[in-house]
């Protein structure tokens, strides 16, 4: 009988091997996170207006890319084409930390852009390998190697940023080079092959999943949250180094404790709090601790609220987009069929890609002042930042109306 069936095993071989991939590869993307402002100012003179675009180019090209990503694993598999994109990842580090000018620093970006698109990959090698019971658990698994990248990559890029800003970058080399070879060896393929059914071009394929109005509208609030927390993730470090004269060092160990918050949130309690409110109750209280948090830190100040009020609102930050992130991509991946999977989480994680563009782009415009085009003062930091909260309650609205919705479909 189906009730005395054997429970699905949950952390099998290849779950646990591509969790170890994704967080060798996001401590890679961590270490450059508290480094990157302080090593384009410091190195290039860059002014925060360029800074802004430096970050934006990586997710320009990774908006382009992620999508044939995507649809390529459909195709050809998930583990040739993780092993390519790391491989880029590699050499793109390198180029950035051997560069010598300001344009050979965006061309380093903008190739590891252009390789960099493969989290949508690995979320479908995920929901390859678990059934849609588990998916929320899977999903959160992400989200835990996130957590332990944002844990180890920025603490380590802070620490090896004492020998020079641009060695963290040889050690995001070596490290993607490492995981690349790990994966080549050891993780199997996860896509199950079946006749190929014809494919439309890129960007039908994108409007074909828009045509569905509950994923059109998931796409809209997780574009709308990547936004933001782009802008906050773009803007915070040198918010930080004007407010409280931190370098990347306090800044590593800031983003660390980000990604201890992250990892006890998607690891220990996502997956149960999944079962027990449901996904679209997440989005909506992780949208809301999201706009409270970027409404409420542009006042804090080593003389209003110190340490304390800025550990309590990057807290907020975490558990905020630990919830609603992961929440989001795991009704994504229950929407979507079977054979569809790169395919489906290739455009969100693309809609994402672009979110990660915009926000730097506006970080760029909202931080520029007239007055002083080098540095950053207080109106355009509290501009920066309240940005990001009406796009967050922006955000939180949409996430309302499709918990309402969600409802009316289960008592239907």
């Amino acid at each position: 009988m189906q009730s005395e069936a054997p429970k699905e095993k949950f952390l099998t071989k290849p779950l646990i091997i591509i969790f170890v991939t994704i967080f060798i590869d996001l401590v890679g993307f961590g270490v450059a996170i508290p480094v990157l402002p302080e090593y384009a100012k410091n190195e290039f003179g860059a002014s925060p207006f360029v800074i802004g675009w430096l970050i934006a180019s990586y997710s320009i090209m990774q908006f382009i890319s992620t999508p044939f990503l995507g649809q390529l694993s459909d195709k050809y598999g998930r583990r040739p084409i993780l092993f390519i994109s790391l491989l880029g990842t590699s050499t793109a580090a390198l180029i950035t930390g051997l560069a010598s000018t300001l344009p050979l620093l965006f061309f380093g970006r903008i190739f590891d852009g252009i390789t960099g698109g493969n989290i949508s990959t690995a979320q479908a090698y995920i929901a390859d390998i678990t059934t849609r019971e588990n998916r929320a658990k899977g999903m959160g698994l992400i989200g835990a190697a996130f957590g332990l990248g944002f844990i180890f990559g920025p603490a380590i890029g802070g620490i090896l940023s004492k020998f020079g800003t641009h060695v963290p970058f040889f050690f995001v080399s070596a490290l993607a080079f490492t995981n690349a070879c790990l994966l080549y060896f050891i993780l199997p393929e996860s896509r199950k092959f079946t006749e190929n059914a014809e494919r439309k071009g890129r960007f039908a394929e994108i409007f074909d999943g828009f045509r569905e109005s509950r994923f059109a509208l998931m796409t809209v609030i997780y574009f709308l949250l990547i936004v933001a927390f782009s802008i906050m993730t773009t803007v915070f470090s040198q918010y930080t180094m004007y407010r409280f004269g931190y370098t990347a060092v306090q800044n590593g160990y800031l983003f660390a404790f980000v990604g201890v918050l992250a990892i006890l949130m998607q690891g220990g309690f996502f997956a149960r709090l999944a079962k027990i409110f449901g996904e679209a109750w997440l989005v909506v209280i992780g949208s809301l601790l999201l706009f409270l948090s970027f409404l409420a830190v542009p006042f804090v100040s080593p003389a209003a609220g110190g340490l304390t009020a800025l550990l309590v609102g990057t807290a907020c930050f975490s558990l905020g987009n630990s919830l609603a992130s992961p929440a989001i991509t795991s009704l994504a991946s229950k929407e979507a069929n079977d054979e569809a999977q790169g395919k489906t989480l290739g455009i969100l994680q693309s809609a994402a890609s672009l979110a990660r563009a915009i926000g730097p782009a506006m970080s760029a415009f909202l931080l520029y002042s007239a007055s002083a085009p080098q540095n950053i003062e207080d109106f355009t930091l509290f501009r920066t930042f309240w940005t990001a909260a009406g796009i967050m309650f922006a955000a939180m609205l949409f996430s309302v109306y499709f918990l309402k919705g969600s409802n009316r479909r289960e008592f239907a």
